[in-house]
Order: C-alpha cells, then structure tokens, then sequence
C-alpha cells in the first residue's frame, strides 16, 4: 500500500478550529439528549425503549468524540487511527438513529427487519473501513447515503405513526446527503482554508443530528411498543 493512497487531507489551522468546536459542541448536545432520551424512557418503564435511547444517545457522543479528536490532534500516526474510527462510528450513528425508530415507532416484525438491515449493513460497513483503509470516496459514501434512507422501507407505517416525526426524519436524511455530496465530490469548496466543503459537511451535520435528535426525542415519548 503506497504512502499517498492512505494520506490524510490537510486542513488549515482554521479549517481544524472550526470543525474540531463544532463536534466538541455535538458531544455535549449528544450528552444532554442522552440524559434527557433516558429520562424520558425510564419514565415510559419499558426495557427495549431505554435499551434503544441509551444506544442512540451512546453512538451520538461516540460520533462527535472521534469527530472532535480527530481535528483537534497534529498529523501523527494516531491522526490516521483516528479518521478510521470517525469513519466507522458514522455507520454506529446511522444504526443508532434507527434504533429508536424501529423499537418504538414500527410493528415488532418491521422493527426486526430494519434493525437487522442497518445494524447488519454498519458491520459490513465498518469491516470494509476497517480492511481497505485506502478505499476512494466514491466506494464507500454511497454506503452511507444508502444505509442512511433505509426508513424509507416502511415510510407508510411512520408516517402513519408520527408524520412531524417522519418529516424530521426526512429533513435531517436530506442534510445527511447534501453533506455526503460535499464530502464525496469535495466541492463546492467556497473559502478554502476557511470554511470549505469539509466544512459545509458538518454544518450538514449538524443539521441533520438536530432533526433526528428531535425525532427520536418525539418517537421514545410516544411509542407504539412491541
């Protein structure tokens, strides 16, 4: 494996300020839904609600930690380590987001299926990462976009649960892809070593995490139950 096929992009002092913050922001909102998702299921008393809100609170603050070091360290070998489990922890996150929706929000028999879809595409998802650390863009963000529309599967019967729910959800799938776009094409790039694409990908980010947070928030108050 040559040197340059594992290289990592360099990011301007600025570049690494603004999305080392931003995630450090997102381990603390990830923090804060957490206590808030468990509240709420300890409330309801039921054991796979909590068991799903703990999963998606855990995979929030596992995201934006490996995010936010990544970032924040120099280029050493421990950089490299470091992008390889933010990469992966976003396939964790896009399983942990389902999660909630699937306990709660679908029919026992629906839930299993999606969670055995996402959960099984993330490990898939994660071994590819994990082995083929040179794999180009082009390879491995359409996994991303395409685990992360899973829900569409059973849009009626979300829909039919909750359709503000459905709709955060969509919105927030929305930025999620718009941000893959601009991760995986590195365009636009509007100020470089400013505010680039990596940039305008963790707004999307950002964006999308509010949506979802706010859906899973919604879906454990209300659950249809198993």
């Amino acid at each position: 494996m040559s040197k340059s096929s594992t290289a990592l992009h360099r990011y301007s002092v600025l570049e690494e300020i603004f999305n080392a913050s931003t995630h450090g922001v997102g381990v603390l909102l990830g923090v804060v839904g957490l206590i808030l998702l468990t509240m709420k299921a300890l409330n309801i008393a039921d054991g796979a609600i909590l068991a799903a809100a703990l999963i998606y609170g855990i995979s929030i603050i596992l995201l934006f930690a490996a995010s936010t070091l990544y970032h924040a360290i120099p280029h050493t070998p421990t950089k490299r380590v470091l992008r390889t489990i933010d990469h992966c922890a976003i396939y964790l996150l896009i399983a942990g987001t389902y999660t909630p929706l699937s306990v709660n929000a679908l029919p026992f028999d629906k839930g299993i299926v999606l969670l055995s879809l996402v959960w099984g595409g993330a490990l898939l998802g994660i071994l590819f990462r994990v082995f083929w650390l040179s794999a180009p863009r082009w390879s491995y963000v359409p996994i991303y976009v395409g685990l992360g529309w899973a829900a569409v599967l059973y849009a009626g019967d979300l829909i039919a649960y909750s359709w503000v729910a459905m709709l955060l959800v969509l919105l927030g799938g929305i930025a999620y892809t718009v941000g893959a776009l601009f991760y995986g094409f590195k365009r636009p790039n509007p100020f470089p070593g400013r505010f680039g694409f990596h940039e305008l990908f963790h707004t999307c980010t950002a964006i999308a995490f509010g949506c979802h947070w706010v859906a899973s928030l919604l879906i454990v108050t209300n659950p249809v139950g198993w």
